[in-house]
């Protein structure tokens, strides 16, 4: 016999809907995390069709009930920053970092970005899906049900554009929603370094063909020290909004240049990074719709002793995201649970403002405000189970993963098994 519903779980401890409304969630309101206790949910045809009470849910059926014993139950986390797709790796830096030897001399080495974008050219498409795709099961693995992916490990024409045409196909194949970024003038090719501005046209030009093939939504550039000047990338982002795209800004990673201001002035989606924002830049985040995606992950790595100002930010009024900036060099991590943890012992984030930076704040960072990042009838079903008793527990017990099943858009995507088959396992 057909129930009335898909899917139907019920004895949920904590049902952590993130559902404020309509918007970001900024400053002070990123205080609230707006939950159900002991509730249920139903999901029909893909979407959220009930939820309440698990005692308003008495004569409710579906084809599959689960008992979630007491558990925690979420929305699918929301990664926005991410380098995804790139070839090779970088492992034999770390033992030169740790003997001390600088950047640019791994780069004269031939490691660093460039030793990435050798191996990004010489890749295939296919070889390049093909591991983009082993990384986003791991990162799914985490509870991640919608990201953004960038490009930027090409420097050069063809190899920018088989990056994002393999972002478009994972897109389409795999269950993980992608929201893709050109970020061509992620750095100046050694064939450039005397005429970055004929680069960041050369990046420019490839816009009308972008657009053309639906390969990105965003366009995004890194501006500091040895790499773009705030003020050219203000004119490259302006020149892009121009052309109908949105817009981001990798600002302030390391010194206060003033891109923090910069990506308000031009009203960028988002600016990232930010550890070296100003005070004054952090006052404009708070009156502006720029959203702050914050990193911890690469100052952890790197082994830095500042990271951004997250506490200043949200007391500015700032709408604050997290990010993992899983990449080959700096961040090379697909575990966005350990960048809540981080958050939290590094940051000084709350776990209210850690679950509002990983699920509604980070989905509008990347125009997915209305489609991920919440639990509400009428929305799409993705949904994640954790292996924990409350919402707390999560940045709290690190280095292990706390996910026991996902759903995307109500179908089972992740799952553990279970010899009493009361958890829905593939």
């Amino acid at each position: 016999m057909t129930g009335q519903y898909d899917v139907l779980i019920k004895n949920i401890g904590q049902l952590l809907t993130m559902d404020h409304g309509d918007g970001p969630i900024r400053g002070e309101k990123m205080a609230q995390a707006p939950m159900i206790e002991k509730a249920a949910l139903a999901i029909k045809d893909g979407k959220i069709a009930w939820m309440g009470k698990t005692t308003e849910a008495v004569s409710l059926t579906a084809d599959k009930t689960i008992d979630a014993e007491g558990k925690l139950v979420t929305p699918g986390l929301v990664d926005p920053h991410t380098h995804l797709v790139f070839g090779g790796s970088r492992e034999q830096e770390m033992a030169l970092k740790q003997q001390g030897v600088p950047y640019l001399e791994i780069l004269k080495r031939g490691g660093g970005i460039l030793s990435t974008v050798k191996a990004t050219r010489e890749a295939t498409e296919e070889q390049l899906l093909e591991k983009a795709s082993f990384h986003l099961d791991r990162i799914l693995s985490y509870g991640v049900t919608t990201m953004e992916a960038k490009s930027g490990y090409g420097l050069e024409k063809e190899t920018e554009l088989k990056q994002l045409r393999v972002v478009k196909k994972l897109n389409e194949q795999h269950p993980i929603d992608l929201v893709s970024t050109f970020l061509g003038a992620h750095a100046i090719p050694p064939e450039y370094k005397e005429n970055p501005d004929a680069f960041l046209q050369e990046m420019l030009d490839l816009l009308p063909l972008i657009e053309k093939e639906g390969l990105a939504e965003f366009v995004d550039i890194f501006s500091e020290t040895g790499v773009f000047t705030v003020e050219q990338a203000r004119g490259y982002l302006l020149k892009a909004k121009e052309m109908g795209f949105d817009v981001k800004i990798h600002a302030d990673e390391i010194n206060p240049l003033g891109g923090t201001e910069m990506a308000v002035e031009v009203g960028a989606r988002s600016g990232e990074h930010l550890v070296g924002a100003s005070d004054k830049g952090i006052g404009m985040l708070g009156t502006s719709e720029t959203i702050a995606v914050l990193l911890p992950g690469t100052c952890f790595y790197l082994n830095k002793d500042s990271y951004a100002k997250a506490r200043e930010m949200i007391e500015a009024g700032a709408a604050v995201a997290l990010s993992t900036d899983f990449n080959p060099g700096s961040s090379p991590t697909e575990n966005l649970q350990l960048i809540m943890n981080l958050a939290a012992l590094k940051m000084k984030m709350t776990p209210e403002e850690i679950w509002n930076s990983v699920t509604v704040n980070a989905a509008y960072a990347i125009n997915r405000g209305e489609s991920a990042g919440k639990i509400a009838p009428g929305r799409q079903a993705d949904i994640v189970l954790w292996d924990v008793p409350n919402y707390h527990y999560v940045p709290y017990h690190y280095g292990v993963n706390h996910v026991n099943t996902v759903w995307k858009a109500g179908k089972l995507v992740y799952g553990k098994e279970r010899e009493d088959e009361q958890v829905y396992t593939s």
